[in-house]
């Protein structure tokens, strides 16, 4: 048991800083646990009652409010006697009694993650499970309706781990107990910015984890303290002369080694223990910004800076609002010597994080000390509920800012995302609102599709019941072949989902089903019309591309919605010999299989009518992505024009009810266009072979060439193949650079 002088230090503690009515109730609480935890134990083997009050006079030397304190007194004892809980509200008031639950919340996460199955194999695991690692962080934050319920969890990991360094536990239990805290919770306290847990956490989880190399270390650190230590002191008040010389008020202090750090920077960069630069190191504090440059100055001034080694976080804070200079110098001895430089506020935060502005009434309120106070509270939510869009509300000067705040880090949580559970204890996150149907589809498609029922911490539920915070989801899946199962149409009702992501695979699993009706519908149709015309030998390819399709699927799929008439298939049947357009003078080389001119899909989208038979006018030539529109012809389909063709403009104004929207769908990546590229330049031999060496070069097929030469003058004209706009601007710019080229323009 506690000593009563160790007892009287720790309550001392406890309530420092503490108004009268605080205080008072405070010391209640504390008398209350020590009657009724009497001898018991927690999990960790520790005296219940030493454990709590550990948990609690670590809250208070973060500054926290009266509440967090007496919570972190309270929770072990209710999840040791479940009836206290029930009574907690009546005795100490709801805030408390909903702290306390939220704990329990965060015990219950880690129970049910602890024996977590890995989520991947190979290269990928380790991504995944650092992917799975940082889920579960968010769900921590998530599940803490209150920002404070985090911070005694975190107090109640660091106390677990002081009595295990204490007992000199080195085991299973001990080790898997400071993997997890060094991969969920010292990460939280960095973000939550309090750094004087951060490094405790992450100095005895690792202790726990790799006790010889912690050893190790420690020794190295210890074999040179005193020379370390009266080096430092030296240098710091050689310092502290400088800076009254040039009356400046600062404070200067060594700064504590973190052996988890050296050992980070040591197995990252490679460097042995002597090589470290923030091994030998001091601190300056002092009262502004201003201040802040001029001591760096003077540092620089005393010792020779290494460039590359300073860091200005203070015009350039770190993502989780620290600030402070840092610089490495050369010391006398030829070694390294570092410096932080900040100011009290800077360094408050560094030190306590969002529990230093807890306590803004007993340093009196000002407008400007608000303003700054709303700025911490936007920063808070958006680093802890990762939001982008958030607004603090205004806060006025003589209102009681603790509880403000408080109010806030209530509020500060993930309230538009959930955090879920598989049966393997794996995390989902989740929209808020989401139902075991989204859980299903964010599974596996295939789940979602056979999905069939759902349980909830074991208990069969709706399939739209909306999801919770912390749930474990079982999806039921439907048994028979693959393929056989499907979702039901009621899934895109509103209720049933609330993701997008959901609703879109349902109905892309509904619109692939009525395709491959449509399809086997349209063959059906197509191959009667052959047996009726005496040519079921076609060859059925060469049939759709003769009637400009990409794929023999296209065309049954057009006939099956009635888009495309059997009389054009009929007409295609009788006629069999190709017609195709003159060639253009000149041709130099074959048109590709993938252009549109031998029947590639073109990738336009008729807007409203899906599958119509478009075609590429060759007035003007169009290709991705030129603004397009469409003209409906007789018995040809959609021709496409460039939205500035005049021949367009001309039809246009005598049919407009002929005129169509149209624009650039996803086509083949080998897909190209006809374009016709006009140049003029002064003639010259070999004017030819240099143009064509550049439309080579750029990659660009040539399937035609005009040329003519009159008075010095040559004209040329060449029709050529591209993939897009883009890579005709590329080669028309490397023409341009050809000698004697006036000018390089598409037509």
């Amino acid at each position: 048991m506690v000593s009563i002088a160790a007892l009287g230090d720790a309550t001392t503690r406890l309530v420092q800083g503490l108004g009268p009515a605080d205080l008072s109730r405070v010391r209640a609480a504390l008398d209350f646990v020590q009657e009724a935890y009497g001898e018991r134990h927690a999990s960790s083997g520790q005296s219940a009652f030493e454990f709590s009050l550990g948990v609690a006079v670590t809250l208070a030397v973060l500054r926290s409010d009266a509440e967090t304190r007496i919570a972190g007194l309270l929770f072990e004892l209710c999840l040791l006697e479940p009836l206290v809980a029930e009574k907690l509200e009546d005795r100490f008031g709801k805030e408390v009694a909903d702290m306390v639950h939220g704990v329990h919340q965060l015990i219950r996460l880690r129970d049910l993650t602890a024996a977590q199955a890995p989520v991947g194999r190979g290269k990928n695991a380790a991504q995944q499970a650092m992917a799975q690692v940082e889920t579960l962080r968010k769900m921590l934050l998530a599940m803490a309706s209150d920002m404070r319920v985090v911070l005694v969890r975190l107090a109640s990991c660091v106390t677990t781990l002081r009595y295990f360094a204490e007992q000199k536990r080195f085991d299973e239990l001990t080790r898997n107990y400071g993997s997890e805290v060094l991969d969920l919770y010292a990460p939280l306290a960095n973000r939550l910015g309090i750094f004087q847990l951060k490094w405790e956490l992450e100095d005895l989880s690792f202790r726990m984890m790799e006790p010889e190399t912690y050893k190790r270390i420690a020794k190295m650190l210890e074999e040179k303290r005193m020379l370390r230590e009266s080096f430092v002191q030296s240098s710091i008040e050689r310092l502290e002369t400088e800076l009254a010389a040039a009356s400046i008020r600062a404070e200067v202090s060594g700064r504590p080694k973190h052996i988890y750090s050296i050992w980070k920077k040591m197995r990252g960069k490679e460097l042995d223990f002597s090589s470290l630069y923030d091994v030998r190191a001091f601190r300056v504090i002092v009262a502004d910004v201003k201040t802040c440059y001029t001591v760096l100055g003077v540092v620089h001034n005393i010792w020779t800076p290494i460039p590359k080694e300073f860091d200005d976080y203070i015009s350039r804070p770190k993502p989780n609002g620290y600030q402070s200079l840092h610089t490495v110098v050369t010391a006398e001895d030829g070694r390294p010597l570092e410096v932080q430089i900040r100011t009290q506020e800077m360094h408050n935060f560094a030190e306590y994080g969002v529990a230093a502005h807890w306590r803004y009434k007993e340093e009196g309120g000002s407008n400007f000390k608000s303003q700054q106070y709303d700025e911490k509270i936007a920063w808070l939510r958006q680093l802890l509920a990762w939001k982008s869009d958030v607004v603090a509300d205004a806060v006025a000067g003589q209102e009681d800012l603790q509880r403000e705040w408080v109010e806030k880090l209530k509020s500060a949580t993930l309230d538009d995302r959930i955090f879920v559970l598989t049966p393997q204890a794996r995390v989902l996150e989740l929209p808020q609102g989401a139902t075991p149907i989204d859980f299903a589809y964010h599974l596996h498609s295939e789940v979602g599709h056979r999905c069939r029922g759902a349980k909830i911490d074991g208990v069969m539920v709706p399939l739209n019941t909306a999801l919770k915070n912390g749930q474990t989801c079982e999806i039921i899946t439907a048994k028979g072949p693959a393929g056989s199962a499907g979702p039901s149409r009621d899934w895109l009702s509103p209720g049933y989902t609330v993701s997008s992501r959901t609703r879109t695979k349902i109905r892309a699993w509904f619109h692939a089903q009525e395709l491959a009706e449509t399809l086997t519908h349209g063959r059906a149709l197509v191959e009667k019309s052959l047996q009726r015309e005496g040519k079921t030998a076609v060859n059925l390819e060469a049939l759709a591309h003769k009637l400009g399709f990409a794929k023999v699927d296209d065309l049954f799929i057009a006939v099956g919605k009635e888009k495309f008439s059997l009389r054009h298939v009929e007409a295609a049947l009788h006629d069999p010999a190709d017609n195709p357009p003159p060639e253009d003078a000149a041709v130099v080389n074959k048109s590709r299989a993938s252009s549109v001119e031998q029947g590639a899909k073109s990738g336009v989208l008729v807007v409203g009518s899906e599958g119509m038979l478009t075609m590429l006018a060759k007035c003007c030539k169009p290709a991705p992505p030129d603004p397009i529109v469409g003209f409906v012809t007789r018995g040809k389909g959609v021709s496409i024009h460039r939205a500035s063709c005049k021949n367009f403009g001309e039809m246009a104004s005598k049919a407009p009810e002929r005129v169509i929207e149209t624009d650039w769908g996803r086509a083949d990546k080998e897909t190209v266009y006809p374009i016709d590229i006009f140049i003029l330049a002064s003639d010259r031999q070999g004017l030819l072979r240099d143009i064509s060496e550049v439309l080579a070069r750029e990659k660009i097929n040539v399937i035609g060439v005009n040329t003519q030469s009159s008075k010095g003058a040559a004209r040329m004209v060449f029709t050529a193949e591209i993939g897009s706009t883009g890579q005709l601007q590329k080669a028309l710019a490397a023409i341009g650079e050809v000698s004697g080229v006036q000018e390089a323009r598409r037509t």
